[in-house]
């Protein structure tokens, strides 16, 4: 019965320790690195061992009794590696010889090796065994006492007739009893430990979808910021189409109506140059609604491409005549160059390559009011790029496009400021075709300009 008295007490040692390294795991050992932490547990549980021996029972001077075996029977669920089990119960053996050199030191040495190296194959054989919690206890702790029993009636320096018959039939139930209380109460609090690591990962997942949720509303506020952007600039584009729908029509219709009204009094020299404003009115007019048209069908998908041969030779016949006279008109120099070592011939569309350089043109001649504008054709190599490519490149001494603003001009109905649309008139869609037809011509357009240092414009097309 003393030895039932015993291994309570000891027991109730092991819950405080027990108790004592949760605490310290809580708040030493838990944020640290999982290595501090594996090595702290394995710690924890062979000074476990070395305290149920500071507080066991002593029979003799060198004989104690005790329920050391307890932290070993923990080692067998907590670790999923074998060797780490046998390194608790050979610590634990270790502790043994902290309380004196003896044989009895040296038998408890031997018995908790060799519990370690069992309980180090039962922890392999409990993993494949897909049994519940309960039963691998039960098997778990019957195995680990009983051979603890044979142990010291083997190597203990009790005489075996006296530990078989006054010991163990008090030690082996009463052990096998608590190493049982102590594996629920080891259960519950792995449960604890599985309620709070579910909890924190709940949180981090609620903070992590927090953080989505956050990043998606910033989107949608952008996404909404460029919704009422783009209608600002819808509106804008409008305003100015009416405008520039209006001009046209008003003189072909005010034109058109005093036609009507005067025609048997009006010279024949004037009746012409009525005409020929009625005209440029209509040809305006008409650029106006091809420009609406093509960026229509480049955004459905139904614009085509016709290739044919280009010479590069004719096309300063294409441009010239065509912006000769609004170079003298606005008092402006206008050139253009053909760099030496091109090939006669290039394969594109040329009616496309023709529209792509009159918008450049156009947009050079409209926003420079003194100074040049010239079309340099010229052969490049792109590091970035393979193959070689000839290049369209329109220079002006214009107004130039600020950095921040050098994306927006390409975008439909929008313009670098929405004071230019007033003050220069256009749709703002020139840009915008210009760049989707050199794409569907295989190139793409290169923007280089700086507030007030003038622009250029440079069409990339290959060559093959």
């Amino acid at each position: 019965m003393e030895f039932s008295k015993m291994f309570v007490q000891n027991m109730a040692v092991l819950v405080t320790c027990a108790y004592m390294a949760n605490l310290i795991y809580k708040y030493a050992i838990y944020r640290a690195p999982n290595m501090v932490k594996y090595i702290g547990s394995v710690l924890l549980l062979i000074v476990g061992g070395w305290t149920a021996t500071l507080f066991g029972f002593r029979l003799s001077e060198e004989v104690i009794f005790d329920m050391r075996i307890v932290p070993l029977l923990v080692a067998i669920f907590v670790y999923k590696k074998p060797s780490i089990v046998f390194v608790v119960g050979l610590g634990i053996g270790l502790t043994r010889f902290a309380f004196g050199w003896s044989d009895a030191a040296l038998a408890g040495f031997i018995n908790l090796t060799i519990l370690g190296g069992v309980a180090a194959l039962m922890n392999i054989g409990l993993r494949r065994y897909q049994g519940t919690f309960v039963r691998q206890a039960i098997i778990a702790i019957v195995l680990l006492n009983v051979l603890n029993c044979v142990n010291i009636t083997i190597f203990g320096v009790i005489p075996a007739s006296y530990y078989l018959t006054h010991i163990m039939p008090f030690a082996l139930p009463s052990s096998i009893l608590l190493c049982g209380l102590f594996a629920f109460i080891l259960r519950d609090f792995q449960k604890d430990q599985q309620r709070a690591l579910a909890l924190a990962e709940a949180n981090r997942l609620l903070q992590e979808q927090t953080e989505e949720l956050s990043k998606n509303k910033l989107v949608l506020e952008d996404r909404a910021k460029q919704l009422l952007l783009a209608s600002q600039y819808k509106s804008e584009f409008l305003a100015n189409m009416s405008h520039e729908l209006r001009t046209p029509l008003n003189s072909i219709i005010n034109l058109a109506q005093f036609i009507s009204d005067s025609a048997e009094e009006t010279p024949s020299e004037e009746m012409a140059r009525y005409g020929q404003l009625i005209h440029h009115s209509g040809e305006d007019l008409l650029k106006i609604i091809n420009d609406i048209l093509d960026l229509s069908k480049v955004e459905a998908g139904k614009l085509e491409i016709v290739n044919e041969e280009i010479s590069l030779i004719e096309i300063p016949g294409w441009v010239g005549p065509y912006f000769e006279l609004t170079a003298q008109r606005k008092q402006l120099a206008f050139d253009v160059q053909i760099e030496e070592g091109l090939p006669d011939t290039i394969h594109s569309d040329p009616h496309r390559v023709q529209q792509i350089l009159r918008n450049l043109l156009a947009n050079a001649f409209k926003f420079t009011e003194q100074g040049r504008v010239e079309l340099k054709i010229y052969k490049a190599e792109e590091p970035l790029l393979k193959g070689e490519w000839v290049v369209f490149a329109v220079r002006d001494t214009g107004i130039g496009i600020a950095t921040e603003k050098h994306f927006t001009v390409f975008e439909a109905f929008q313009q670098a400021d929405s004071s230019i649309g007033k003050k220069y008139g256009g749709t703002g869609l020139g840009l915008s075709i210009s760049r989707d037809l050199a794409r569907l011509l295989g190139g793409f357009i290169r923007l280089e300009s700086a507030e007030g240092k003038g622009s250029t414009f440079s069409l990339f097309l290959p060559l093959s």
